[in-house]
């Protein structure tokens, strides 16, 4: 692991997130079914309906995100950080 010269170990990557690791509800999880993440998986999903239905062929630029994606995605990320810290953060 890198170090700053004598110093402690430098963490150069990602640890622990929502998309490095899968986090799913304990009191939720069944197997055998695509189980509820709090990860980016659900603008991926989003994406593909797009694909599947035509409005989309994934050529760059990517299409705009509706608002209620985006709070979606936010309101998922917010849950499992306080879930993980025991903390809430204010949003602007």
């Amino acid at each position: 692991m890198p170090t700053a010269g004598d110093g402690p170990p430098i963490l150069i990557e990602e640890e622990l997130t929502p998309d490095s690791s899968r986090f799913w509800p304990a009191d939720d999880y069944e197997p055998g079914r695509d189980q509820d993440s709090f990860d980016k998986q659900y603008v991926r999903n989003y994406l593909e309906g797009l694909c599947a239905e035509g409005k989309w062929d994934k050529t760059p630029p990517g299409p705009t995100l509706p608002d209620e994606i985006v709070q979606n995605t936010l309101a998922k990320y917010l849950q499992v950080y306080e879930m993980l810290v025991g903390e809430t953060i204010a949003v602007p």
